[in-house]
């Protein structure tokens, strides 16, 4: 028998990792063409855009690993049907739960790698992903270093770069300022460079013109200048101040919800990721039994169980629809989070059930079918 078990168990982890790796890529590169914009138009290298893809995997893996799963143990339990290898099992003493042990303790596997992911590894991945975007956005070398076009880096402050020079120089500098729309300010100079000082990043220009409007007065003032510095800090301001994002947020924080304003007013979010993340998991071994209960029970056909297969996908595909959509009703009204652990779970109950009386239902079924006249 534990060679048995062993043989499923390896058949069954090898069609995972595939059917795994399989979605994940088809996931990945949807969600990498989202960051090629942010990465060009930042002037971000090759580097740091794989950096990004790579830190996209943990936030969709824990919900593609039970579709694996799934997939998996309909692959195989279907193949090993139409090669009648579980009628050898099954005539050898090995019922439904012998049969189905291999895949159980897959299943747990998945979900305690589900956890990990819910838990630890996807939060710490989306913060790093968003720091880095931030990181990306806030760079403004790349972004004034971009020439030939009007660069808006701020409220009302648009840069144009005839051309970038050798050691980050910028040459046929034009900076508009119209921060303080009363009194705009208009900048020409001959060449200039980015600089980070401890106030924040300025642009130092060098052999110029600045021109200042009066709207009020309609006085134009004009200054020439060898060496002035433009403070650009207010986009830097800006990009910092946001509200954290629940799905980077640590378990911790989510189950002990700050006195912060902002966190008591979206409270109920916080409270449904933290029940999202430790529902998920469960559809490992629900979507594992689902497909259990489809292809064990019964009697075996050689031409294939494809009216069964289609069934469990479908439920596993409507289990799946239900909980994203109980996730975003429990974001509005928290009294629905225990539903999320009821489409995850009971399944899992069902299935169980299923696999140990289907003997009992089938003999019910016979029982109340009528009796054909002599």
């Amino acid at each position: 028998m534990k060679q048995i078990d062993r043989y499923l168990l390896r058949n069954l982890a090898v069609a995972t990792v595939f059917v795994t790796a399989g979605l994940s890529a088809t996931i990945w590169l949807t969600q990498s063409l989202r960051l090629v914009e942010l990465v060009v138009e930042g002037g971000a290298p090759l580097k740091m855009f794989l950096h990004l893809a790579v830190l996209t995997l943990p936030t969709f893996l824990s919900l593609v690993l039970p579709f694996g799963l799934l997939v998996a143990v309909l692959f195989t339990y279907n193949r090993l049907v139409m090669d009648s290898e579980l009628v050898v099992m099954r005539a050898a003493g090995m019922g439904p739960f012998a049969l189905a042990r291999p895949a159980v303790n897959l299943a747990a596997i998945v979900m305690g790698l589900c956890f990990l992911l819910n838990i630890f590894l996807a939060p710490a991945a989306h913060r790093e992903l968003i720091r880095l975007r931030q990181e990306i956005r806030s760079d403004y070398s790349a972004v004034l270093l971009r020439a030939g076009t009007y660069n808006d880096v701020g409220d009302g402050l648009t840069v144009y770069v005839r051309q970038r020079g050798a050691e980050g120089e910028l040459r046929g500098l034009l900076i508009h300022d119209a921060r303080e729309p009363e009194k705009p300010v208009t900048i020409i100079a001959d060449r200039g460079l980015l600089v980070t000082a401890e106030a924040g990043p300025r642009v130092v220009v060098y052999n110029g013109v600045r021109q200042q409007v009066d709207r009020a007065t309609g006085r134009l003032s004009q200054l020439e200048f060898a060496r002035y510095a433009v403070d650009i800090k207010v986009l830097r301001d800006t990009m910092e101040k946001r509200w954290p994002d629940p799905r980077e947020r640590p378990i911790t924080e989510l189950i002990f919800v700050s006195d912060d304003q902002l966190d008591q007013q979206f409270k109920a979010r916080l409270r449904a990721e933290l029940h999202t993340r430790l529902a998920t998991p469960f559809f490992g071994p629900a979507f594992a039994l689902i497909a259990l209960a489809a292809l064990l029970p019964g009697e075996f056909s050689r031409r294939g169980q494809g009216r069964r297969i289609a069934v469990a996908a479908l439920i596993a595909l409507v289990l799946q629809s239900m909980l994203l959509g109980l996730s975003n009703l429990s974001s509005r009204n928290e009294a629905l989070a225990p539903l999320l652990y009821l489409v995850a779970a009971g399944p899992l109950v069902a299935a169980a059930w299923y696999l140990r009386n289907w003997r009992l239902l089938a003999r019910l079924r016979r029982g109340r079918q009528p009796v054909a006249a002599g």
